[in-house]
């Protein structure tokens, strides 16, 4: 075995994968994980735990996968994280801890996230569940919306012997697990579903179809149903567009819109019963993680892909596994490229996306070097879809029904960023409510960091 180099990953071939809509990554199976694991030196100073957002004891799991003690692995990883199954699949580990892992330094880092994925699935397909809190208190927290800082938060509530019931707005749980994230990169059934059912083994309560601002407030929650504290997990899921002419064109949608469609309503399905429009050429702007899961179901329903952004592919955002995929599936990159105008037809329906070619200059307040626009390059990429994929914001229905809770200009709730906590008692907050669009992994940090603020609080520390 070469302990500078990782196992390699089973995935479906390109060409096969890029027509269904099957997960892409196969993981490791037993040999694979404790060959993986192998090549981890167990670090006393780990420096891959501190670049964990929800601090897993990740020597720990690797060692016992090492040792083939694979349930034991299972509960050191679900002692501080809810969604291992999930992280092990969607979060940037290359940026985070397998960026700090030392085995990096003179060859490859140890595959950190495919071991927490293996060890997962072998303890939902074993039957194995999270241990629960030891004795119960006599307080009650509503936790709204169950994405990952929901299901975290509630998670670690419960695990301190809380009465936690979670409030989703949807007919589904998981939030952008369910609606955001592909089938391809994230099962439902096999992955979403089984994380979600671990949360109730431990007493967790979730009603779905409950819309706070609506149906109920959070005050209402508080002064009339006994509530004793409550954590705002709603995401971010308002999209934003550029304000650019032909915007309102038939054929022009959110990325969020679309992967809903597909995701949770299963439009790629053709028994489905949800419409989804298919694009001869489709036009993603965008760099993200969200573009690129756009870009590829596109192209898994027929489309030719263009993912059209304005900065080089050294600035694209999305993860580099993700935009590697994209690639070998057949998508096509327009860099350095800006819209302009989107085009339409006589009956309104998109024809295609005039832009203007872009170099960088100096860097903005992000780091990143700002794209300037190069006079006299516009030109026209022909499609006849295009999905806008610049980020979300918080949609402010909960901010506006709530007395005494603080927004900041971008509408996203002022929240504490140590313990969650918000200018209205006994609420705290965390996730893409808070930050605006953000990863998986960073907003059940801020779900764990919200649960600590709420068990202090309760707990009069």
């Amino acid at each position: 075995m070469d302990v500078l180099k990782k196992v390699p990953v089973r995935e479906q071939e390109p060409a096969v994968r890029a027509r269904n809509f099957e997960e892409v990554c196969l993981g490791y199976n037993r040999e694979e994980a404790m060959e993986e694991a192998a090549r981890c030196i167990n670090c006393k100073n780990a420096q891959c735990v501190k670049g964990c957002p929800v601090a897993i004891d990740i020597p720990g799991f690797i060692e016992q996968i090492k040792e083939g003690n694979m349930e034991e692995a299972y509960q050191i990883i679900s002692r501080s994280s809810a969604l291992p199954s999930v992280c092990g699949r969607v979060c940037p580990q290359e940026s985070q801890c397998e960026g700090k892992c030392i085995r990096g330094i003179k060859g490859e880092p140890v595959s950190i996230g495919k071991l927490e994925r293996f060890a997962a699935d072998w303890a939902g397909e074993n039957g194995i569940k999270p241990t629960g809190a030891s004795e119960k208190k006599n307080k009650k927290v509503a936790v709204i919306g169950s994405g990952p800082a929901g299901l975290t938060c509630a998670g670690d509530l419960a695990r301190m012997g809380y009465d936690v019931t979670i409030f989703e707005a949807l007919h589904e749980a998981g939030g952008v697990l369910v609606y955001g994230i592909p089938e391809f990169r994230l099962p439902k059934e096999k992955v979403v579903r089984r994380e979600i059912e671990n949360v109730m083994a431990l007493g967790v309560k979730i009603e779905t179809d409950v819309v706070i601002g609506k149906s109920t407030t959070i005050d209402e929650l508080m002064q009339e149903e006994g509530f004793d504290a409550v954590f705002i997990g709603s995401g971010a899921g308002l999209p934003k567009f550029m304000g650019i002419p032909g915007e309102q064109a038939n054929g022009v949608f959110s990325a969020n819109e679309y992967l809903t469609r597909s995701n949770l309503m299963k439009a790629f399905d053709e028994n489905s019963t949800t419409p989804i429009m298919h694009g001869k050429k489709v036009a993603v702007v965008g760099g993200g993680n969200v573009a690129m899961d756009a870009a590829r179901t596109a192209l898994r329903l027929g489309s030719e892909v263009h993912i059209v952004y304005r900065r080089s592919e050294e600035e694209l955002p999305a993860r580099v596994e993700e935009v590697h995929h994209a690639k070998e599936e057949g998508i096509i990159f327009d860099l350095l490229t800006n819209p302009v105008e989107i085009l339409s037809d006589e009956n309104g329906w998109v024809n295609g996306i005039r832009c203007i070619r872009m170099e960088l200059g100096e860097p903005d307040e992000s780091g990143r070097r700002r794209p300037v626009e190069v006079p006299g390059s516009e030109f026209v990429i022909d499609a006849d879809m295009v999905i806008m994929s610049l980020g979300t914001s918080p949609n402010p229905l909960i901010s506006s029904t709530t007395q005494g809770l603080e927004i900041n200009r971008w509408k996203c709730i002022v929240a504490s960023e140590e313990d969650g906590k918000t200018t209205k008692e006994g609420v705290y907050a965390g996730g893409d409510a808070v930050t605006g669009a953000a990863t998986v992994i960073l907003a059940m940090g801020a779900g764990k960091a919200g649960a600590k603020g709420i068990d202090e609080y309760l707990s009069g520390k």
